[in-house]
């Protein structure tokens, strides 16, 4: 028998409702970051991780084309965007599956491998969807500890138990913008129980320029247990339309195919991502940008005595002292005054930091000027 819950009505009387399942409501629900600064006013929003650089002409264009006919259903299998995304990077389209941004393709492993008793791990500072989906399919998530906010294998791999059976990565991080070198990410997928489904988000691939690093292609195409994600709302500057991907064994794509919605990526979306993906210019100048800008930013938060994480992606990890009114928190009331809106990161466990996306000059200088005056070095 379904369990029912009572609520009591202001007149005392109680009245019964549905229940969702175990766990559902001991799920903290996803805070994406804020739009406005105070007085609802926004001058830089760089609390998002979106690309400064815009979107692509081309996927506006293509949008264009498909708002002629709203009334038909798009391509459900999404098969001209994975002929795309195949062809820019390689790879077999069979073994591509499309969604509504990478979080849906991380939802659907979940529900696809994941029941009540299994256990998913995933390291201690990574994405908060990880949790979120581990939970909704009912199986339990383990959390890592990292090592200077680096994912530790040795950690992951002491936390594997016969009831594990799901171990998500990013790579890049979010919030702490570290890397993960491809030879530890191959020792820990060797390491790995065969029947242990390796997820290896890669959302800020495209921006790392390390020669150790490796976005998970390579081990996805050869391995029956390793799949990789990415997405089009960093550098392709899609964010608005939800389109990512995934790419791994043909087994696991047509475990996702049978339990995905039939049309669960909307006809813009699909056309966007298809003009996005081959304008090749566009992500080399929003690369040329990021590597601009990501090394002064962090040289000029440094300069004002601030700890900054080494990051690999379009954003930083900003530390703060402990000290009254020179706080995390302190310094985003004092920016979101002054219309910067930024990322507090304590639900990542991170309470006393600031997450900072790398925007346009002017926001990255002007962010810059007012942390300056609010740490008193003018």
């Amino acid at each position: 028998m379904n369990e029912m819950s009572t609520v009591t009505e202001a007149d005392g009387t109680q009245k019964s409702r549905p229940q969702p399942k175990a766990g559902v409501l001991d799920i903290a629900p996803y805070v994406p970051g804020k739009s406005k600064g105070s007085h609802g006013k926004t001058v830089h929003k760089l609390s998002s991780n979106e690309t400064p650089m815009g979107t692509s002409a081309a996927a506006r264009a293509a949008i264009e084309t498909v708002a002629q006919n709203l009334e038909l259903y798009p391509d459900g299998g999404a098969t001209e965007l994975r002929d795309a995304i195949g062809e820019v990077y390689g790879l077999n389209p069979d073994r591509i599956i499309c969604g509504a941004g990478s979080d849906e393709v991380l939802s659907l492993l979940a529900y696809g491998y994941l029941a009540p008793g299994d256990e998913a791990i995933y390291s201690q500072h990574g994405f908060v969807v990880y949790d979120i989906a581990i939970r909704a399919a009912g199986a339990t998530p383990v959390v890592a500890p990292e090592k200077d906010l680096k994912t530790d294998v040795d950690a992951i791999l002491e936390r594997v138990t016969d009831r594990t059976k799901m171990v998500f990565i990013a790579n890049p991080n979010n919030p702490t913008g570290t890397y993960l070198p491809f030879e530890e990410v191959k020792r820990l997928q060797e390491n790995l129980p065969a029947h242990v489904l390796l997820v290896l988000d890669a959302a800020y691939a495209e921006y790392v320029r390390k020669n150790d690093y490796e976005s998970g292609l390579e081990l996805a195409a050869t391995s029956d247990n390793v799949i990789m994600t990415r997405t089009f709302s960093k550098i392709y500057g899609l964010a608005n339309l939800r389109v990512g991907w995934g790419f791994g064994p043909a087994h696991v794509i047509d475990a996702l195919n049978r339990i995905r919605g039939p049309f669960n990526m909307n006809g813009m979306a699909i056309a966007a991502g298809i003009a996005a993906v081959r304008d090749r210019d566009f992500v080399t100048k929003s690369i040329e940008h990021n590597e601009t800008w990501l090394p002064f930013v962090t040289e000029e938060l440094e300069k004002l005595g601030l700890t900054v994480t080494p990051s690999v992606g379009n954003f930083v990890l900003v530390h703060f002292p402990d000290e009254d009114g020179k706080r995390a928190k302190d310094a985003d009331a004092y920016l979101l005054e002054r219309g910067c809106v930024l990322r507090m990161v304590g639900n990542y466990g991170l309470p006393n930091s600031i997450r900072m996306t790398i925007g346009s000059e002017d926001a990255n200088r002007t962010v810059i000027a007012h942390l300056k005056d609010f740490l008193g070095q003018n």
